[in-house]
């Protein structure tokens, strides 16, 4: 470990792909039990059962504890419209037209997954449409820009320049990152939203990052809501999140919280598919 920075051995790398799995199915799940009418909180006890009869336990139950914070009480971040991150689950009902982003941790013998998306219930908007799919696509843009021998600041440059090419300006929230992640939910390094490429840590064998873009249709600022972790467009602009667990192997790139491992996506953006050995 230099700087903070944990370096897994190939061995830790395949548990957390168990993780990240566990993730990716419950994250379908969930996508695929949202309906006009039900609660985020029916949503999160669902989580729940799933997580219990995979065997495995919340990265984000009770974070935060000790930290300044009140102890997150859910399994899953469930944001509406627009909240950002870190929504708290609860008797919302979800309604027509909602934009929904799910952010969701697990645990497998220590190793943690982390992974988000964003869908629409209901009739959608097509402003929120194209929304989820900048945000979406400028993931994968971040993550294909991961190289060996490159610099983090290579996949937050990768991600602003698609946000900045789009034909409609996006608001690219700054205040939150993507991070590190291990036998930690959250681990150095910072992985930003937007920077300049060669610039930052660099990107070794046994470096597990979590890329998660955070956009608006308005603008960047954001405000804490008096739950003291809902977080919200200053603005009231609507806000979409997307988020994978991924590392780069001697082959080539390894999305662990994709149920394919990322290649379907990855051969489609003409870039190597390298997952390491069970």
């Amino acid at each position: 470990m230099a700087d903070g920075i944990e370096v897994k051995t190939p061995e830790q790398i395949l548990v957390m792909r168990r993780a990240g799995l566990v993730v990716a199915r419950i994250l379908a799940a969930l996508r695929a039990a949202a309906r006009v009418g039900i609660t985020t909180g029916d949503l999160d006890r669902l989580a729940r059962e799933q997580l219990a009869e995979q065997g495995a336990t919340s990265s984000f139950l009770h974070y935060g504890a000790g930290y300044g914070v009140p102890p997150f009480p859910a399994v899953t971040c469930i944001s509406v419209n627009d909240e950002i991150v870190h929504g708290i689950p609860g008797e919302r009902v979800l309604a027509d037209g909602d934009l929904v982003s799910v952010d969701f941790g697990a645990i497998v013998e220590g190793w943690h997954g982390d992974s988000a998306l964003s869908f629409i219930v209901g009739e959608p908007r097509p402003d929120d449409v194209e929304l989820s799919e900048a945000t979406r696509q400028s993931m994968w843009r971040g993550i294909t820009a991961a190289r060996l021998g490159g610099r983090v600041g290579d996949i937050s440059a990768a991600i602003e320049g698609f946000v900045k090419s789009r034909r409609r300006r996006y608001g690219i929230v700054r205040e939150f990152t993507g991070h590190g992640i291990g036998s930690a939910m959250h681990q150095p390094p910072d992985v930003p939203n937007h920077g300049k490429r060669g610039r930052g840590p660099l990107i070794v064998p046994g470096l597990c990052l979590a890329i998660e873009p955070m956009l608006t249709l308005g603008g960047e600022a954001t405000a804490t809501l008096p739950d003291d972790w809902t977080v919200v467009t200053r603005d009231r602009s609507r806000a979409c999140h997307w988020e994978h667990t991924m590392t780069v192997t001697r082959r080539g790139l390894w999305v662990l919280t994709a149920e394919d491992g990322g290649e379907a996506e990855l051969s489609a953006l003409g870039v190597p598919f390298g997952p390491l050995s069970d």
